[in-house]
């Protein structure tokens, strides 16, 4: 079964002027005994090239070995109906297509002695780039290694000088710190002490403007009640003065208007005088008092004339 899938693959053509050839999928693949270069419809790859690299062919092309054997391909060819020129062509071309597929695996995959030339390749190159690092050291870099020494001796000098102002700086900024601390803090006591005086001063000042208050007010009061009393005094006495008349006005008014009961008008009277400023029996009502009283005692004209006083 494995001798005969070329013959699906590769088939005898048709008549005409490629009658004889072979072709791949129905399309002509070339002409009996022609070279392969000149066949169409082959396909082939194309290895990338990589740099420090060199093609080494191990074995020749004429020098492989093939894999299977070409006699007994053509012999079974030639039992399947194939001319001998046709099976041979067909081996010919079976050849080919192994020889281009190792083609190809050889550019892609690498041979054991490939590696070993990219071995000694990548060794040479190490060697070289150790003798030039060797060089570079003795030259390029002690320079270099000088220039980092006196730079790292400067970036230490100048890490002492920051450190220096820095302990400067914290210092002043400390110092004046506690100078202004020192003077809000007094500052502060002299407000506070000031508070205090003027607090004092001003409950002096209260308790001073109090007791003036105080003893106005009780002048004021002892005023008042002395005018008052004098007040209450000449009231009494102006109606002591003024009652006694009225009422003897009044009575004689009365005895003038009663001449048969004139004999009778013996009463004695007596005026009581109410105590207080306010509640002063007016002279108005004294006399309408005596009227309603002559009104009510016609038959005999016995008038009681009393004015009570509280004193």
């Amino acid at each position: 079964m494995r001798a005969l899938w070329p013959l699906r693959v590769l088939r005898p053509g048709g008549s005409g002027r490629l009658s004889g050839a072979l072709s791949l999928h129905g399309r002509p693949v070339g002409v009996a005994g022609g070279p392969l270069a000149q066949w169409r419809g082959l396909l082939t790859t194309r290895s990338k090239k990589n740099y420090d690299m060199r093609r080494v062919d191990i074995t020749p092309l004429e020098q492989r070995k093939l894999t299977f054997d070409t006699h007994s391909v053509v012999q079974d060819l030639e039992s399947h109906g194939f001319e001998k020129a046709q099976a041979e062509t067909i081996v010919l071309a079976l050849i080919i297509l192994s020889n281009v597929s190792l083609d190809t695996i050889y550019k892609e995959m690498v041979t054991r002695a490939q590696q070993e030339i990219t071995v000694q390749q990548i060794m040479a190159h190490l060697d070289s780039i150790r003798k030039d690092m060797v060089i570079l050291e003795k030259s390029e870099f002690a320079n270099l290694r000088a220039e980092n020494e006196k730079m790292k001796i400067e970036l230490d000098q100048i890490k002492q000088q920051l450190i220096l102002e820095t302990t400067r700086s914290r210092a002043n900024n400390k110092l004046d710190i506690n100078l202004e601390r020192s003077r809000v803090t007094d500052l502060f006591t002299d407000q506070e002490k000031k508070l205090m005086e003027a607090t004092t001063e001003f409950n002096k000042k209260d308790t001073h403007i109090k007791n003036i208050i105080s003893q106005t007010s009780n002048k004021i009061d002892i005023e008042i009640a002395s005018l008052k009393t004098l007040m209450e005094s000449n009231k009494l006495e102006t109606i002591r003065y003024l009652a006694a008349p009225l009422a003897r006005s009044c009575l004689m008014q009365l005895a003038n208007s009663h001449q048969p009961l004139q004999p009778m008008f013996r009463e004695t009277i007596c005026f009581y005088l109410p105590g207080n400023s306010t509640g002063i029996l007016p002279l108005l009502e004294i006399i309408a008092a005596l009227q309603y009283h002559h009104q009510q005692e016609q038959g005999c004209f016995l008038i009681h004339l009393k004015i009570f006083a509280f004193v």
